[in-house]
């Protein structure tokens, strides 16, 4: 008896400690805080997972690219996209595209974060994405052979990407589903 509970106690102790690494490593984790005028979102971002990607995005912030930017392409139960153009449409000049990080086992599901880009497999640079639905065709290997790399998830306001998902969209130019009233990230500042 005396032998199974200091087992117990051994096991219980391996499971305090193994939390408390857990809670370390999510301590480590960069956050970022998007205001927009809708609202708060706050990101969590994997720079284990997504070196490339994480640095890339936590660079743009620094820089302050995103503070003016709109959400430019808002489609329900699919995406919101951002971080590119301002509220008239005008696009913002970015950097240097990035490698596709794609292939890092982050899943493409509701709230997650991802890099935007063209059809060409390591074209992302500014833009990035916050999926409103599970969007497996868009992981790794999809139907190009890469997929669009996950570097992060929403872990505060998904009431408000909720809200962002449902506003009125239109045609204006050569771009859709454009919020009819612009939806601006006001500010782009880590937190942590």
């Amino acid at each position: 008896m005396q032998h199974a509970r200091r087992y117990f106690c051994t096991f219980l102790a391996g499971l305090a400690f193994s939390g408390t690494l857990g809670a370390a490593h999510a301590a480590d984790t960069p956050q970022v805080s998007l205001k927009t005028n809708m609202g708060e979102i706050v990101l969590e971002l994997y720079p284990e997972k997504a070196p490339k990607s994480v640095a890339n995005f936590l660079q743009y912030v620094k820089n302050g690219h995103y503070q003016g930017t709109i959400f430019h392409r808002v489609i329900e139960d699919f995406m919101i996209q951002g971080g590119g153009f301002d509220r008239n449409l005008q696009q913002k000049p970015a950097g240097a595209p990035i490698e596709n990080e794609a292939k890092n086992g982050l899943k493409n599901v509701t709230y997650s974060i991802a890099m935007a880009r063209t059809g060409a497999p390591h074209s992302a640079t500014a833009q990035f994405f916050i999926n409103t639905n599970n969007n497996r065709p868009l992981d790794y290997p999809s139907q190009d052979g890469w997929g669009y790399a996950v570097f992060g998830k929403v872990i505060k306001g998904t009431e408000i990407v909720d809200k962002i998902k449902a506003v009125p969209v239109s045609d204006q130019g050569m771009h859709q589903n454009v919020p009819t009233k612009p939806v601006i990230i006001e500010s782009a500042v880590r937190i942590k």
